[in-house]
């Protein structure tokens, strides 16, 4: 009971403060020593009104003025406002002229004839024969050549084509010497290959003295 005597006691207070404060904000009437306006006085009409009178008003002697002309226009408002510049390229000093196709270059000489040396000869020749084998009786080895389906035996001392003369035979090569400078050339022996096969792989032998 004692709280909502309290309660009640604190609206009211609150309740008196809002009335003294609202009446405190109330415009208080002013006075002044001279009127503006007195009785029967004529009032000036505002500006405004007589400028909304004045543009009702048809001016025809706008019409009679002589109008200037157009002398350009000064900014063009539909150019962008960000403009990226580019550059145009350099022509060359020959440009605008047909570009004249350019010549092939001439072909390289041949290479100068080289004369085979006797060796090479020999080689070329001993390689149109095969070797098919070889055969050793009595201490002595005996090959198998073949060419243009003809079979031929060679021992030491045979001829071979007219021109090369067999020193040795052994069962990896085979040498000979030339009639024409006594050089020896040792020729590898390869089974069911020509003679020139492996042509290369050992050196040539000098002649004897």
């Amino acid at each position: 009971m004692n709280r909502r005597k309290l309660t009640l006691a604190i609206l009211l207070a609150v309740f008196a403060a809002a009335i003294v404060w609202s009446y405190l904000r109330l415009p208080k009437q002013q006075t002044v020593a001279k009127l503006k306006y007195t009785s029967g006085m004529k009032a000036e009409a505002p500006r405004t009104a007589v400028k909304a009178q004045d543009e009702k008003r048809l001016r025809l002697d706008l019409l009679d003025k002589e109008q200037p002309r157009f002398s350009g226009f000064k900014r063009n408002i539909f150019r962008p406002i960000f403009t990226i510049e580019v550059k145009a390229p350099l022509l060359p000093l020959n440009a605008g002229k047909p570009v004249l196709p350019v010549p092939p270059p001439p072909p390289p000489p041949p290479p100068p004839y080289v004369e085979p040396s006797p060796a090479q000869k020999a080689m070329e020749e001993v390689g149109r024969f095969k070797f098919l084998g070889f055969l050793q009786k009595e201490n002595r080895k005996i090959i198998f050549l073949s060419r243009e389906n003809e079979i031929i035996l060679v021992r030491n001392g045979d001829k071979i084509a007219g021109k090369y003369e067999v020193v040795s035979i052994t069962d990896a090569a085979l040498t000979i010497k030339i009639f024409a400078n006594g050089e020896q050339i040792v020729v590898p022996l390869v089974e069911n290959r020509a003679l020139n096969a492996a042509a290369g792989q050992r050196p040539a032998l000098p002649p004897r003295r």
